[in-house]
């Protein structure tokens, strides 16, 4: 299990969940699920991305949680969730949808947030029977569904089979990530973030992403590197909107646009000057406020009066 280093004071440091619970999984694998905010208050589901953890979402189940029901839970390996031999995208469906099984009520739907391997999953949920029955509407942030090894530009080169070779070997790395220095700093920043990300923005994603084991960060990689989700994107028939920053290395500003075109029900694509890979935390407003957007469309609110 991964060591929680997340920050502990701030807009970034998570807050106190309302109850907690653990999913089961298809192949039994154990889930850490939190809840935050007033259980008879519209739900919203969020999935972190790859060698995150729930911590990631701080800002967002800050400011939800007033007046929604926030789901957050820890990909398997990631977070408090235990490692599990199985890596693959049917796993995170599976466990995307032992969640929705555990936290909603049968036909209560949510709206579901995915960041980068969190929108992967839900791309890999598309067609299944839990998923469909749980979705109002999706929002895909820093994403991509096939190809990311070759889109990413993380190496400053031409794209080709050299840069995709060279991408590969860093993305893929066995090697510690060792502590939260100036330097991991640096290269965090370079890797993932926008130029003008605020130094406690810059802290808060350095110690989530080292908390990462690395066996987890690279079986992982190895996922990533052949994912190829195209099919899913195209079964995604729910209200869904997607989020990129332009400075977004990872899961260049290409990606998204691939997913806007090929999606059933894309309610828009934001594009957000300057901003990197790590959207939910370099622009928390902006993902909160969609967010917000999506429940207000589509989650019907009965009151209790009228209830």
């Amino acid at each position: 299990m991964s060591r929680l280093l997340h920050v502990d004071s701030g807009p970034y440091a998570p807050p106190a969940p309302a109850r907690e619970l653990t999913a089961v999984s298809a192949d039994g694998a154990r889930l850490h699920v939190e809840v935050h905010g007033p259980e008879s208050a519209p739900p919203v589901v969020l999935a972190h991305g790859w060698t995150c953890s729930t911590a990631f979402w701080a800002a967002q189940i800050r400011d939800l949680a007033a007046d929604h029901r926030v789901i957050a839970y820890d990909q398997r390996g990631h977070g408090r969730s235990p490692a599990n031999p199985t890596c693959s995208a049917d796993a995170l469906a599976d466990d995307l949808e032992a969640v929705l099984e555990a936290t909603l009520a049968p036909g209560e739907q949510a709206v579901i947030a995915g960041h980068s391997m969190g929108g992967m999953t839900v791309m890999a949920a598309s067609a299944r029977a839990a998923f469909r029955a749980h979705a109002a509407a999706v929002l895909l942030c820093s994403t991509g569904s096939s190809q990311l090894v070759a889109a990413s530009t993380v190496v400053p080169m031409r794209a080709g089979r050299v840069r995709t070779w060279l991408t590969r070997r860093i993305l893929g790395s066995r090697a510690p990530l060792g502590p939260v220095t100036p330097l991991a700093r640096r290269i965090l920043k370079y890797g993932t973030m926008g130029p003008g990300s605020a130094p406690d923005m810059i802290e808060a994603c350095a110690r989530i992403v080292h908390a990462c084991p690395r066996t987890v960060r690279h079986s992982w990689s190895q996922v990533l590197d052949l994912l190829d989700l195209d099919h899913g994107v195209r079964e995604l028939d729910v209200p869904t909107a997607v989020i990129v920053g332009t400075a977004d290395r990872l899961t260049p500003p290409a990606q998204a646009r691939a997913l806007a075109a090929a999606l059933p029900r894309c309610t828009g694509i934001a594009e957000l000057p300057g901003i990197g890979h790590m959207t939910p935390v370099e622009a928390p407003e902006l993902v909160t406020g969609t967010i917000r957007d999506l429940v207000h469309a589509h989650i019907q609110v009965v009151s209790e009066e009228s209830a």
